[in-house]
Order: structure tokens, then sequence, then C-alpha cells
């Protein structure tokens, strides 16, 4: 089946469309989150959302907007903790996270009637994205954008330098927690792509290819985009063509976009190196 089979398919055009959308705001998030070095951080998000899982399983609401507010939580707990309460930034993430992934266990286990199929938030399923999640995802794309492109140097300087931010009279703490919650709003609106177990891949993986030729913020961002969605894409594909879970091809060819960029690199570099001498 060719690509223009698949487009006759609404599903696979969900699919796209989402996968459009999430790479827009992993692209602009994640970017964020490898310059600010987070990555620990939003993988303590990633695994916290866990517990809002299990709770919206049980309770028998959205799950998803279980983990939405579960998550929030988390992401302005670990601020919370290591900025106001003096224990370590780390120690507060590794207790988020497995209490989230506890707590999701637990009420897991204690929904009633047949144990629920939780593969699809470990794993991911894009071919199971919905026409609200594409919404909810086009409007964080939008509110990312604008966010960054009306206040992207109050967001750097905050970022990079809090004292000198605090000297121009930012409000250091609190773009902080609106940084957090958009980290936690961008991980949770993107379980369905590549599951709880994959997703922190999907904010650094084009990120880190895309520093590897800029460390431009702005060109990161549209870098980390087009790469990521491009992966999103052949990776559907390659799952169709194989009947394997969508999230696991779409990571793999992240991080395979990343080999052969580095190699590119090293390339470039070594042909220098030889015509300087």
């Amino acid at each position: 089946m060719d690509f223009i089979d698949l487009l006759s398919y609404e599903f696979f055009r969900n699919a796209l469309l989402g996968s459009l959308f999430a790479s827009v705001a992993c692209g602009i998030i994640g970017t964020y989150i490898v310059i600010r070095r987070l990555v620990f951080v939003s993988g303590g998000i990633t695994h916290a959302s866990m517990g809002g899982i299990g709770i919206g399983l049980y309770a028998g609401i959205n799950p998803i907007l279980a983990a939405l507010l579960f998550s929030v939580f988390s992401a302005f707990g670990i601020e919370w903790l290591s900025s106001k309460q003096g224990i370590r930034e780390d120690s507060a993430i590794a207790t988020l996270w497995s209490l989230g992934m506890a707590i999701g266990i637990i009420f897991i286990y204690l929904t009633p009637g047949f144990a629920p199929n939780i593969s699809d938030y470990l794993f991911g399923n894009i071919l199971t994205v919905t026409k609200m999640d594409i919404l909810l995802l086009a409007i964080l794309s939008f509110v990312l954008i604008v966010v960054f492109v009306l206040f992207r140097r109050e967001i750097l300087y905050t970022a990079f330098d809090p004292d000198f931010a605090r000297t121009r009279n930012l409000p250091v703490t609190f773009i902080k927690y609106v940084m957090m919650f958009f980290i936690a709003v961008t991980i949770v609106l993107s379980i369905r792509l590549v599951g709880i177990v994959l997703l922190l891949s999907i904010l650094t993986v084009p990120q880190m290819t895309a520093n590897l030729f800029t460390s431009n913020f702005n060109k990161m961002i549209g870098w980390s985009v087009l790469i990521g969605f491009a992966g999103c894409i052949a990776g559907l594909l390659l799952s169709v063509e194989l009947d394997v879970p969508s999230g696991v091809f779409i990571i793999f060819t992240q991080i395979l976009i990343f080999l052969v960029a580095r190699i590119i690199v090293r390339l470039r570099q070594k042909g220098r190196q030889m015509k300087s001498l």
C-alpha cells in the first residue's frame, strides 16, 4: 500500500496532522528543555503522568485529562520542592517520578472489570489519534508559537541567567512555572504518539540533531520541527508496512536520523581538516 492509498483512510490523515502539530509543540518545548538541561525533569514529569492515567481509568474519566492535571501538579511540585524547600532537584524528580508510577499502577489494578489495556499509553499508537487530540495539539502549538515570539528574550534571560533577569525586573519565578506548565501539557498531549516509555526521545533527539548544525535558538526550533515531523512520517510508514506499533518506529527513525547527521558532520569536519593541511 503506497502513501496515496493511505491518505484515503481517516485514521492515517489524523495521524499525519497529529504528527505535524506534535512536532511543532515538541520542537519548541524540546529545544527549551535541551538548552535548559531539563531532560531529567521532563522524564520525571512524563513518568509521573502514569498516576493521572491510573486515576482516570479508575474514576471513569478521560485518562489524558487526568494525566494532564497530575503532570502539571507534578511539574509544579518539582519546581516548588527544589526552589523553596531546599530539596535537591534530582531527589524531587525521583520522588515524584516513583510516586506517579506507583499511584498509576495501584489504581489500574483497582479498576473494576477487565484490566484496561495500557500498552497504548506506555508505548503509544499514533493511529488512534482523534480529532480532539489534533485540535488540542493545534491549540497548544499556536499558543507556544505566540508565547515564544512575544516573550523569547524574557524566556531565554530566565533560562540562562536568572540573576540578570531579576535585575531587569522580570518575573523569574512566574516564567519558570509557566514553562514547567507548558512542558507538562506538551508531554501529556504527545503521549498517544510514542507513549510514556519512549516520549522523552521526541523531546530531545530531534533537538540534538538540530544542535549538530546550529546553536541558534530559533534555528534549532525550526530544524527540530522538520526533523521531528520527518521522523514521524517515516515511522508511520514503517509501522503500517511491518504492522509494528508506530511509537517504536518513530523513535527508531529519529535516532537513525541523528546517527546519519552525526556521521555527516564528522565527515565534513575531517574534510575541512584535510584541506587545512
